[in-house]
């Protein structure tokens, strides 16, 4: 993951930290075994500003895909082996 990316994630997380939040929410990084990643992260309304998420299905390859969507107020990635990057970037573009 490119460190620019890594950075903004971890400045959105702390900025959501508010003494509270962090103590119920947060982010889950993990591997798939297809291989891939799963990212999700807990919302409240104010991290998001109540914009629609649109579901994301892109299946480039066996190996080289993505599917995103936010569900029960979280936002939930999924991927290929080297798409971690690109599910960070999608999440980050939403929320900001």
């Amino acid at each position: 993951m490119k460190t620019r990316r890594l950075k903004d994630l971890q400045e959105w997380f702390a900025a959501c930290c508010d003494g509270e939040w962090e103590h119920q929410h947060g982010i889950k990084l993990e591997t798939l075994d297809n291989p891939g990643w799963s990212l999700e992260v807990d919302l409240r309304e104010e991290t998001f500003g109540g914009k629609v998420f649109e579901e994301i299905e892109i299946s480039r390859s066996d190996t080289d895909w993505i599917r995103c969507r936010v569900r029960d107020g979280r936002f939930e990635g999924f991927g290929g082996p080297l798409n971690l990057e690109e599910l960070v970037d999608i999440f980050l573009r939403w929320v900001r």
